[in-house]
């Protein structure tokens, strides 16, 4: 397994499969075109896991307006406060330890960027997920509010 800040090519791979798999709704097709447009932007870093072909990502959010969150700039501030965003790992790749692997990788990226707090949401039902965020290190609550009709949890984790 190959990880990695992703590449033009990996979005397009990915923003591809999610168009397929998501035939007949329009929005994915705008949700690329402004997603790889952030990426370029430096708005957004997004980091893949690739096994011949992309099979996992995270991304982080520098540009508060690239979130739903009415909360966005507790978030993240184009200076020093970032979130981490679009968790995503194929099921035949779910629990071997990449999703970590990438968030190691972008937790290093971000430390790199000057970056000195990151912020990660959970739907409050994810119980399992919310363990995992906590055991990395993400503790200090922040906020929470209802995102499409979803009740999300915000906590921060500092770098330094």
């Amino acid at each position: 397994m190959i990880y990695r800040k992703a590449s033009i090519e990996d979005l397009d791979r990915i923003w591809d499969k999610d168009i397929q798999d998501n035939q007949g709704d329009g929005r994915y097709i705008a949700w690329k075109n402004d997603f790889i447009k952030a990426n370029i932007e430096n708005n957004i870093a997004t980091f893949v896991a690739i096994d011949k072909e992309p099979v996992g990502q995270i991304s982080l959010v520098f540009n508060p307006n690239n979130l739903k969150s009415v909360n966005n700039k507790l978030l993240a501030n184009k200076k020093d406060i970032a979130n981490m965003a679009t968790f995503r790992i194929e099921k035949f790749y779910e629990g071997q330890g990449h999703i970590s692997k990438l968030v190691k990788l972008a937790e290093d990226y971000a430390k790199s960027k000057g970056i000195t707090k990151l912020t990660i949401g959970v739907e409050a039902k994810e119980t399992r997920t919310l363990g995992i965020y906590l055991h990395w290190g993400y503790n200090k609550f922040i906020c929470s509010e209802i995102i499409d009709g979803e009740l999300v949890l915000f906590y921060s984790k500092n770098l330094i």
